[in-house]
């Protein structure tokens, strides 16, 4: 009896160190795009509601600190703007990306609505669920074949002032340098352990059962422990 106690008082003290260091993580990226937001809102703010209206012009000065960013977990970030909101461009993305060769790249992609290349960001998850008023959203893990080709997680939070939506503060994680963080923490915990999104899709594993990408639908002798507000949680074997 005294065994089992410890094993489970053990089990769950790990349980829980996973679950801050997950935290831990996140609050990082969101930190990043806490600040995003509000450096955009001040780059906007003088504009908003007057004439002339915001331009991309007004968003050069996010540059440096989306510069200083990226790296470690960050692979992206940027603000992406409400259709309307600034004048010359009816749809824009001030977002930067890592140059393993260099100075940052800015991202590019086709954002005339003729055009049969148009690229519609308001449809993504990670943009409709800040425009809905959800502070903390991640999305993934998939495969971004539009920016990166790589497996990716995308924080995001909603950027408003006076309650109306200018659009969207985000950032670019990788799946394999999320993994790389969290592993040695989830591998303490006795048994399989892996985290999964609110879609139930395993976002890291130490089980071949579930692997990075696989589907969780429940299992008996497994608990899910949420991770704070996050839309993330931590499953573990009970013991």
């Amino acid at each position: 009896m005294t065994s089992t106690v410890s094993t489970s008082a053990g089990s769950t003290a790990q349980v829980g160190t996973a679950v801050a260091r997950v935290a831990q993580l996140t609050d990082q990226v969101y930190a990043a795009l806490r600040e995003v937001r509000d450096a955009t809102v001040t780059a906007l703010r003088d504009s908003l509601g007057a004439a002339p209206a915001p331009v991309v012009a007004d968003l050069a000065a996010l540059r440096p600190l989306l510069w200083r960013r990226l790296g470690a977990l960050i692979a992206g970030i940027g603000f992406i703007a409400a259709p309307g909101l600034l004048a010359d461009a009816p749809w824009y993305l001030e977002w930067w990306q890592e140059n393993p060769s260099g100075r940052p790249v800015q991202l590019l992609r086709d954002l005339d609505p003729s055009s049969s290349a148009f690229y519609d960001y308001t449809h993504w998850d990670w943009y409709t669920g800040p425009q809905a008023g959800v502070e903390h959203t991640i999305c993934g893990p998939y495969v971004d074949y539009l920016c990166t080709d790589e497996y990716s997680l995308t924080l995001s939070v909603p950027v408003t002032v006076s309650g109306a939506f200018l659009g969207v503060a985000a950032a670019d994680v990788f799946v394999r340098r999320f993994e790389a963080a969290v592993l040695p923490a989830l591998r303490e915990i006795p048994g399989p352990a892996f985290l999964t999104n609110a879609e139930g899709r395993v976002v890291a594993s130490t089980t071949a059962r579930w692997i990075t990408g696989a589907a969780y639908r429940g299992a008996p002798g497994f608990t899910a422990h949420p991770i704070r507000d996050l839309p993330l949680s931590l499953v573990a074997a009970d013991t």
